[in-house]
């Protein structure tokens, strides 16, 4: 049986019978694969203690042509994250993004995002406060944007007319992105989008940071970016662990109890 060597992410994991574990992996080669780790649970494993979510490193695994579930002969862990699982804000925001690469992540190589995504969960873990949810905002558009599903931002999504960096828009999910004056009045689905949230919707499709200034805007921002997965990226399944996030953040920045 074939093996490959690569740089490996852990996205998800859960128990398979008494000693061993099914892990979902981004992986710098093969994209999105999903692997048995055999004996992963017995005290003694050869993986460690170490592998764990969100734990990256260079895994060894067995392939099959074919096969949906590869074996994972060896995993050596060069960051382990666990203090991601320390605080509920950086952890459900870390959650929402492996969600988002494993819903929506092939089986193909894609370096550009495979780095994306383990230098937004570095972003997560590096943030303080409430400033963990625009790492988790920025990461995700530009996760969509190695996807090639980026909005469009400077011109109409329906026109292609350019429009001015300080006009006030429409984004309309369904034309995928912003629309002009007069488009807007055919657009479906159009709400307002201000010029510096917009300017902020550029910044994070192209990778750069922008700091949000308030909880009404984080949130509106969430809305914003489940509403464009919903209409371009889902099957019609729902995505719990980016409703548990936006629940979670929101409830944080407004003082109540998750």
């Amino acid at each position: 049986m074939p093996s490959l060597r690569t740089d490996a992410v852990v996205l998800h994991i859960f128990d398979y019978l008494e000693t061993s574990r099914i892990i979902r992996l981004a992986t710098r080669e093969a994209g999105v694969q999903s692997v048995l780790a055999r004996g992963a649970r017995r005290p003694k494993s050869r993986y460690g203690t170490a592998l764990d979510l969100f734990a990256s490193g260079t895994a060894e695994i067995y392939t099959k042509p074919g096969r949906d579930l590869q074996t994972l002969a060896s995993f050596d862990v060069q960051r382990s994250r666990g203090y991601l699982a320390e605080d509920l804000e950086r952890f459900t925001a870390a959650s929402a993004i492996a969600e988002l690469a494993m819903r929506f992540g092939t089986g193909e190589s894609h370096t550009e995002l495979y780095d994306a995504l383990l230098a937004t969960l570095d972003a997560i873990g590096g943030s303080v406060a409430s400033a963990s949810v625009d790492a988790a905002l920025g990461g995700a558009w530009n996760l969509i944007g190695h996807m090639g599903f980026a909005p469009a931002l400077d011109t109409c999504a329906m026109c292609h007319t350019a429009i001015a960096e300080d006009a006030l828009v429409s984004f309309s999910h369904p034309s995928g992105g912003v629309v002009c004056r007069p488009c807007a009045s055919l657009a479906r689905n159009a709400r307002q989008l201000p010029p510096n949230a917009r300017a902020s919707l550029r910044a994070w499709v192209e990778g750069t940071a922008a700091p949000l200034s308030d909880g009404l805007s984080r949130r509106a921002h969430q809305r914003l970016l489940r509403e464009f997965l919903a209409e371009h990226l889902l099957d019609g399944r729902p995505l719990r662990a980016y409703e548990v996030w936006e629940r979670s953040a929101w409830s944080t920045a407004a003082g109540v109890s998750p």
